[in-house]
């Protein structure tokens, strides 16, 4: 990938951490931890699922495996009720190991487009249709903010209210190239934060 490629997608990558919600996505179940679940209990192995995990919680996870294929063995009723406890106890682990809590599955549907698209990129072998998607928001979310800003700025010193109509407006630009510079020098950290969505972040 060139330099001036990967340089976009982690803008955007910043712009999604810094100005709006990181909505996690092993906790749904049509995310890719509850996929690689659905996997092992169809196989009878855990194996596709350890990777989710740290060490430290691998033996909780194949305890709850083998309690889940023991009660599958009763019936479709409790067959749902298993599934839905291995799913639930490995998504709690695999959270636990990255810092985060665990505040139950999400149904399916509920993953960030953006994030649904990265994994559909990643299945196809290709980031071509992901980089240019991603690339064209972030130009635009960089041009929608510096024009509104270079606009107010040439009446910022009409009156107090334009002056300060400026600034929140130079505010909005920096923070929005700050976050995406940040992450290009230092890379994005591996635990995910769900954080509240940033008033005026509907713009891009």
């Amino acid at each position: 990938m060139s330099g001036p490629r990967l340089l976009l997608l982690s803008l955007v990558a910043a712009m999604a951490l810094g100005a709006g919600e990181a909505r996690a996505h092993c906790d749904a179940l049509d995310g890719p931890v509850v996929r690689d679940a659905r996997l092992a209990l169809e196989r009878g192995d855990p194996t596709p699922v350890l990777k989710w995990v740290e060490p430290a919680g691998e033996a909780e996870i194949r305890e709850a495996f083998r309690a889940a294929l023991a009660v599958r063995a009763k019936g479709d009723e409790a067959r749902q009720l298993a599934d839905r406890y291995f799913f639930e106890t490995l998504v709690r682990v695999h959270r636990a190991g990255e810092g985060e809590g665990f505040t139950g599955l999400k149904p399916a549907g509920a993953v960030d487009p953006g994030i649904a698209a990265a994994d559909r990129a990643l299945e196809s072998g290709s980031v071509a249709h992901l980089s240019q998607e991603l690339s064209t928001r972030l130009a635009d979310g960089i041009a929608t903010r510096f024009d509104h800003a270079l606009q107010l700025r040439q009446r910022a010193g009409d009156n107090v209210e334009a002056g300060r109509a400026y600034v929140a407006a130079y505010v909005d630009y920096i923070h929005f190239v700050e976050s995406a510079d940040r992450l290009t020098r230092r890379g994005a950290a591996h635990v995910h934060h769900e954080e509240p969505v940033i008033e005026g972040d509907e713009r891009n």
